[in-house]
């Protein structure tokens, strides 16, 4: 259930029988030739097939996550640490106090993984009733991650492994064949405008792009990944 196809009495009636909500985030940044929102895309589209048979509650997608390093690219944003931690601890301190016992954060963005720590923390405060948050890069699944690795070693930021038919730009042709690979320890100590000079194109390397029945294959077992996390993946009932 998309929260904005809902009213206020419709949450409060679910409430009633459940208390699983989804928060999906992503990024506003630079793929390549790829969308500026594949992050947020693809973060808020599988939550949402995910969650549609389940009746579970997802949350408009959270645009916008810590991407620094992607500053020198225009329209690429980012927020700082501190203000990311703010945002996602809101958040959960809202849904907590209506009513939501279990959270599942679904990530379309490897910048936002640090903010697990703070979450951990908030859900160890003392409160009267138990909280659990459950946190996933969809993409860095088990399933999803062993399949794009079965199908192309190595699979890198604003490559084939982002190139679905819903990240693609109108009248934007994709290159073709395989660019060569940046180090990801190279990266790891770039500004952004080292990172700028060092991509060109903004793509970290591989293929641009795979069939779309292989697209269609991975998109597919990534929705059930997160399904199952949210049937499955509670510690308490």
């Amino acid at each position: 259930m998309r929260l904005f196809d809902a009213n206020w009495q419709q949450v409060e009636s679910y409430l009633q029988h459940d208390d699983r909500v989804v928060v999906p985030v992503g990024s506003t940044e630079q793929h390549g030739f790829l969308s500026l929102g594949t992050d947020a895309i693809l973060a808020e589209r599988v939550a949402l097939e995910a969650a549609e048979p389940l009746g579970i509650p997802v949350l408009p997608v959270l645009p916008f996550g810590m991407a620094p390093y992607f500053s020198a690219f225009p329209g690429s944003l980012t927020l700082r640490m501190t203000t990311y931690v703010a945002v996602i601890r809101d958040l959960l301190d809202t849904l907590s106090g209506q009513g939501f016992r279990r959270i599942a954060i679904v990530n379309g963005h490897g910048g936002n993984a640090p903010v697990l720590g703070a979450v951990r923390e908030w859900v160890g405060e003392k409160r009267d009733h138990r909280m659990q948050v459950v946190f996933t890069s969809w993409y860095g699944a088990p399933r999803v991650a062993a399949l794009a690795e079965s199908y192309e070693a190595d699979p890198t930021h604003g490559g084939w492994f982002e190139n679905f038919p819903w990240t693609r730009l109108a009248g934007v042709v994709m290159p073709d064949g395989v660019k060569a690979h940046t180090s990801r320890d190279l990266v790891a100590q770039s500004t952004p405008a080292d990172i700028r000079e060092l991509t060109g194109d903004g793509s970290f390397g591989g293929s641009y792009s795979l069939s779309d029945d292989i697209m269609t294959e991975i998109w597919q077992t990534g929705v059930a990944e997160v399904r199952e996390l949210l049937e499955t993946g509670w510690a308490f009932s």
